[in-house]
C-alpha cells in the first residue's frame, strides 16, 4: 500500500490533490482542442498543416522560458511562480474563445503558452520535494495517472464541445484560476532555504548532469515528438480522412489511450518493484512503435482501439518512470531547474513534432506520418541501451 508517513494512502494527501490540479491543467492547452482541429481548419479556412500551429506556438515559449522560470522558482520559491503562472493560462485560454480571426488566435495561445510553460515541471518538481523513495514512485504514479486522465476526458470533453463550435472547447481554460487560488491558499510545501551565490547554483545543477540524465533527456524529446508530432497532431486527420470521423470520435479514440495510460500508470509503483527503470522504459517505448507501425493499416475506425490501447500502455510506462528517475539525480535547492531543463527539452519536442512530422505526411501522407514515428523509437531504444545502467531503479 503506498502511504504518506500519517498512515492515510498518499493519493488522499491534500497537497498531492492541489498537484493533480496543477497537472490537469499542463495538459488542457493541447489535448482539450485537438479534436476541433478538422473543423477549425474548414472554418477559418487553413491546411492541415497549418492547424498544427495552435500546438507550435502554444509550446513554443516553454522552450525558452521554463529554464528560466526553473531558475526563479528554486530561487525565491515555487507558489511565486506557479500562481502567476496559471492565472495567465486562465485569462489567455479564455480569450482564445472569442478569436474568429487566425493570427490572433496564435498570439493568444502564445501568451496561454507562456502561462502554460512552468506547470508541467513545478508539479513534479513539487512531488520530489514532497516525497522521497517508493513514495515519490507511486506520487508520480498517481499523478501520471491523473495526467492521463486529464487528456482521457480532454478529448472527450473538447470534441462534445467542438460540436457545437470549434471555439467552446477554450472555455476550459478558465479552470485554471481557481485552482491558482487553491494553490496560494492550500498548498503546503517546502520551498528553498536562502539561496546561494548564483556560480554555485548553476555549478550544483551542472554537476547533476550526468551520461544517464542525457540519455532521458533524449527519451523525453523522442516521447514528445512522437506523441504531439503523430498521434495528437494527425490522428484526428486519420479518422477524418479515412473513415469520416466526427469530433466526438475522435475524442473517443484518443480518450482510450489516455484511460489506458491512466490504469496503467497508477500501476507504477508495483511494476517498479518488478522491473528496472531501464526495462521499463525499453518496453515503453517497443509499444510506442508498435502501435505506430500498425495504425494506418486498420480496416474499420474501432479497430484503431488495438493500436491506441497498446500507445496508452506504453504512455503509462514511461512517462512517470522518466520523471521518476528524472527527480531523483537533484536537491530540492537544484530541482526546479533540473526539472525545468527536462520539460524544456520535452517542449523542444511538442514544438519541433507536429512542424518535424509535418515533412513526413507531406512526402508520404498520414501513413508516412505514422511510419516515421514508429522509427523514431528505434532510436530510442539504442539511446536507453547505451546511456542507462543496467541496474538503474
Amino acid at each position: 500500500m503506498d502511504t504518506n508517513t500519517s498512515g492515510r494512502k498518499i493519493y488522499r494527501d491534500s497537497n498531492l490533490r492541489i498537484i493533480f490540479g496543477i497537472t490537469l491543467m499542463a495538459v488542457m492547452g493541447v489535448a482539450s482542442i485537438t479534436p476541433a482541429f478538422p473543423t477549425i481548419a474548414r472554418d477559418l479556412d487553413i491546411s492541415a498543416q497549418k492547424v498544427g500551429l495552435l500546438i507550435t506556438v502554444f509550446t513554443l515559449p516553454g522552450v525558452f522560458l521554463v529554464p528560466v522560470l526553473g531558475v526563479l522558482a528554486d530561487r525565491y520559491g515555487r507558489k511565486k511562480v506557479v500562481i502567476p503562472a496559471l492565472m495567465l493560462f486562465g485569462v489567455a485560454g479564455g480569450a482564445c474563445f472569442f478569436a474568429r480571426d487566425f493570427h490572433l488566435l496564435l498570439i493568444l495561445r502564445f501568451f496561454q503558452g507562456m502561462g502554460g510553460s512552468s506547470l508541467g515541471s513545478i508539479n513534479t518538481t513539487l512531488i520530489g520535494d514532497l516525497y522521497e523513495g517508493r513514495q515519490r514512485a507511486a506520487a508520480m504514479g498517481y499523478n501520471a495517472s491523473v495526467l492521463s486522465m486529464g487528456t482521457a476526458s480532454y478529448p472527450l470533453i473538447g470534441g462534445a464541445l467542438a460540436a457545437l463550435a470549434w471555439h467552446y472547447p477554450f472555455l476550459l481554460s478558465l479552470i485554471a484560476i481557481p485552482i491558482g487560488f487553491l494553490v496560494l491558499l492550500k498548498l503546503k510545501n517546502p520551498e528553498p532555504k536562502k539561496p546561494e551565490s548564483m556560480s554555485e547554483y548553476l555549478h550544483g545543477v551542472w554537476r547533476s548532469i550526468n551520461r544517464q540524465v542525457i540519455g532521458l533527456f533524449f527519451a523525453s524529446l523522442i516521447t514528445f515528438i512522437i506523441l504531439y508530432g503523430v498521434y495528437l497532431s494527425y490522428f484526428p486527420f486519420l479518422v477524418e480522412i479515412a473513415f469520416n470521423g466526427s469530433p466526438v470520435t475522435i475524442g473517443l479514440l484518443m480518450s482510450t489511450m489516455s484511460l489506458t495510460t491512466a490504469i496503467t500508470s497508477a500501476r507504477l509503483g508495483k511494476l517498479s518493484q518488478k522491473f528496472t527503470a531501464k526495462k521499463l522504459l525499453l518496453g515503453g517505448f517497443v509499444l510506442y512503435g508498435s502501435a505506430m507501425a500498425i495504425t494506418p493499416y486498420m480496416p474499420t475506425v474501432w479497430l484503431l482501439l488495438v493500436p491506441t490501447v497498446i500507445f496508452g500502455l506504453g504512455h503509462g510506462v514511461n512517462i512517470p518512470s522518466l520523471l521518476t528517475l528524472m527527480s531523483g539525480f537533484a536537491p530540492l535547492e537544484h530541482r526546479a531547474a533540473f526539472m525545468s531543463m527536462n520539460s524544456m527539452v520535452l517542449r523542444a519536442g511538442q514544438t519541433i513534432g507536429p512542424l518535424f512530422i509535418g515533412v513526413f505526411f507531406t512526402l508520404g501522407g498520414i501513413k508516412l506520418a505514422f511510419l516515421s514515428g514508429s522509427a523514431l523509437t528505434l532510436i530510442m531504444l539504442l539511446i536507453i541501451a547505451v546511456s542507462l545502467e543496467k541496474d538503474v531503479s
